[in-house]
């Protein structure tokens, strides 16, 4: 297995109708266009920003270094999280995503579980997950027609801090006041409940099908591990969170798993390098890919930090 090498990806600005035009303080991104509402960290068309893949897309590379980059155990597929940040300035859609099964039912690789990381939260935020209990798929559908339905769903406050495990068949919703890191699987599968009146398409049917009444959504509290705080621990990923200081030692962070890792950087910032490889400044918002093959690699603190880190599961 030819190693390969650490690398920052770019990230990807997606619109939204429910976005911003100015994504400051955590971006320096404006635009007059639609607004932005999504920022894609490892999407297919997410670019290297460093090295020797500089300027190649994450699919061309997955596509032609997948188990070097992925690992034995992720094999040859695609890119196994897709992890973005959401910027909602108004209510997203009521949604529900497809579990593995009914997803390939109708054609495609996967279904969609998800969990979010509050970077911010304002006073009184909160987040819509699951439906109350007691209610009953009729009462779902007849509210659906009623435009009532947010009446129905399970509202659960948020802080700074928080993870939320969105397992697939959780109905769910997020509205202004949050800004969200939100891990998945590589998939975007999204059946629309209810848009509030917006002109967007609805999938009354599907989203019927998919949603379950009683799922395993909610708040996750994170675990003192070995220095770091284990956020979640699930079928597809496990997250963790460390704070870095000046001059600390890392070695757990930065030891081989035997598959891919994710980098995030919540606050300050680092420096990632590794045997052979240049290495490289990963700041606020940004996102290091540290290949299955990588060797030596090694943190550098710039500016003490708080860093996310995303393993992904074989399945």
């Amino acid at each position: 297995m030819n190693e390969l090498f650490p690398f920052r990806l770019a990230p990807y600005f997606r619109t939204r109708i429910w976005g911003f035009h100015d994504l400051a303080p955590w971006f320096d991104y404006k635009t007059d266009g639609e607004p932005i509402g999504e920022v894609w960290l490892t999407g297919e068309m997410c670019k290297a920003a460093t090295g020797a893949f500089a300027g190649q897309s994450l699919q061309a590379i997955t596509d032609q270094h997948g188990q070097e980059l992925l690992g034995t155990a992720l094999g040859d597929g695609e890119f196994p999280l897709l992890i973005k940040l959401l910027f909602p300035k108004e209510k997203l859609s009521v949604q529900v995503h497809p579990d593995d099964a009914m997803a390939r039912k109708y054609g495609a690789p996967r279904g969609k579980t998800e969990c979010w990381y509050a970077l911010d939260a304002q006073p009184g935020a909160q987040v819509a997950l699951g439906i109350r209990e007691g209610v009953t798929c009729e009462e779902v559908r007849a509210a659906i027609k009623a435009a009532t339905l947010e009446d129905l769903l399970e509202m659960v406050p948020v802080q700074k801090g928080d993870m939320l495990f969105v397992d697939a068949g959780t109905v769910h919703a997020m509205g202004p006041g949050v800004v969200i890191l939100e891990t998945q699987q590589t998939s975007d599968l999204t059946y629309r409940m209810y848009d509030y009146g917006r002109p967007r398409e609805l999938h009354l049917e599907k989203s019927l099908e998919a949603m379950r009444l009683k799922t395993r959504a909610g708040k996750v509290p994170p675990q003192s591990v070995n220095r770091h705080s284990l956020l979640i621990d699930e079928k597809y990923f496990e997250i963790e969170r460390w704070s870095l200081d000046h001059g600390g030692e890392f070695s757990s962070l930065t030891a081989s798993t035997g598959g891919v890792q994710m980098i995030f950087v919540a606050d300050g910032a680092i420096r990632v390098s590794s045997h052979g490889g240049d290495a490289f400044s990963v700041g606020r918002c940004e996102l290091a890919v540290v290949p299955a093959s990588a060797r030596g690699v090694a943190i550098e603190v710039e500016s003490s930090a708080t860093v996310i880190r995303m393993l992904p599961r074989a399945v």
